[in-house]
């Protein structure tokens, strides 16, 4: 008898990706073999996102491309997408299941029971009833996983659509996400990525706090480098980032949304801090950590951003010395207050203003990484054999590479950073 096949294609966050390999775990277990998105498949599984209509609209590509290449297959749509349009997914054709967030976890059962391929089934729920909290952690061959310790998010901001994708703040108790951390490390992944939502406001249902859980991880044998995802600047506090200094697993990585620099803007956005409080912020973790990589989000073009506004945020970046910049062009999202909100801004002007911070982004990384070379720093190596070469990251998150070799995989070797290519990797000589 043939295996039956199944793919899963993972759109949006670490979270997701997180999710979407325990699901895949669910399905190896009941005797399936995954198989890569471009291959032929029995099951096709999609973990969507709905952060910018863009998401939408790839999520509905890839389920039109999916059925052209498999007018057989079941396909399975899941992720905040398909909580968010449930009845928009349904309507494509090919589409047999859409399964709501507080139900993601029984997407296994649901293909299992499903009775006519045909006839579409759509598990929906409203926000008030997302209260499932679905464990998950990756795993793979990948040489770190992400876990996820937290899911929802209360805070609401103007322009985002996850409160009512995800729900409210929840998490499971410290001593199950240990045991979580215990199997990576079982597994022989070193690396552990902590990912949630709104990371940082762990503990809303057992009543524990993020640092407790920092702390618990800590002690976890076999695991020797963890990263935070991304935590919000309200939340990251002193003795968080102390903790981290403290550590010698908590790596100098960080990755801190800010979304404006301009603090009416900011307020506008109804977020939860200024920018006097991101500069503090950062002040803080460079002056325990100071070599810190420095991950940033920002939104371009939210309604009411003048050049001014924009200027701050520029300004603000190059001040902190920003790593790496995410840079979203604002999106109206359905249902937000920002829909309503006046002074919009024209596309064409959010559109330079994008390509002068991803121009910004380029020369702080160049900065940033040229400090390093000729210096030593640990380097956790990747399994993939590319063309010959392999690929690393240092603890302070910069990307090496080096000719492919197999005892090198999923070892933390001290190597010497030499040269920045064009790509932005840095060559290197093993010393260690």
């Amino acid at each position: 008898m043939t295996q039956k096949r199944v793919s899963f294609h993972t759109l949006g966050c670490k979270l997701n990706f997180s999710e979407s390999s325990t699901l895949a775990r669910q399905f190896e277990r009941g005797g399936y073999t995954r198989v890569e998105p471009s291959e032929a498949c029995d099951v096709a599984v999609i973990n969507s996102c709905s952060v910018t209509e863009h998401a939408d609209k790839k999520c509905r590509n890839i389920i039109r491309k999916i059925h052209r290449r498999n007018p057989n297959a079941i396909i399975a749509v899941t992720g905040c997408y398909a909580q968010l349009k449930p009845n928009d997914i349904a309507e494509i054709d090919g589409v047999s299941i859409v399964l709501s967030n507080n139900d993601k976890g029984d997407l296994y059962q649901r293909v299992v029971e499903l009775a006519d391929k045909d006839k579409t089934e759509v598990y929906g729920c409203d926000v008030e009833h997302l209260t499932r909290f679905f464990a998950a952690y990756s795993s793979g061959e990948r040489t770190r996983s992400f876990l996820k310790v937290q899911d929802g998010c209360d805070y609401k901001c103007a322009y985002c659509t996850i409160h009512y994708a995800r729900g409210a703040s929840r998490n499971i108790a410290i001593e199950d996400i240990v045991v979580e951390a215990k199997e990576i490390a079982a597994a022989g992944q070193k690396e552990i990525v902590i990912t949630g939502v709104n990371t940082g406001d762990f503990g809303r249902t057992t009543g524990e706090k993020f640092i407790d859980l920092l702390r618990a991880l800590d002690s976890v044998d076999g695991i020797e480098r963890y990263r935070i995802s991304s935590i919000e600047p309200n939340l990251i506090t002193d003795e968080i980032i102390e903790f981290c200094a403290a550590s010698p697993k908590f790596m100098p990585h960080f990755h801190i949304p800010l979304q404006s620099g301009s603090t009416e803007i900011l307020g506008k956005m109804r977020r939860r801090y200024t920018a006097e409080r991101y500069r503090d912020r950062i002040a803080k973790i460079r002056s325990l950590m100071p070599d810190s990589f420095l991950g940033v989000d920002v939104i371009v073009g939210f309604p009411g951003e003048g050049e001014e506004e924009f200027m701050q945020t520029y300004r603000l970046l190059e001040e902190v010395g920003a790593s790496f910049v995410h840079i979203f062009p604002f999106s109206e999202r359905p249902g937000t207050p920002a829909v309503s909100m006046p002074n919009k801004v024209r596309s064409g002007i959010a559109t330079e203003r994008v390509a002068r911070l991803e121009e910004l982004c380029g020369k702080l990384y160049r900065e940033f990484a040229t400090k390093y070379l000729g210096t030593k720093r640990p380097v956790l190596f990747e399994s993939t054999d590319r063309e010959g070469m392999m690929f690393g990251y240092t603890d302070n998150y910069l990307r090496v590479v080096t000719r492919y070799s197999p005892e090198l995989v999923n070892t933390i070797t001290e190597v010497e950073l030499e040269h920045l290519d064009g790509n932005g990797d840095i060559h290197c000589r093993i010393v260690g």
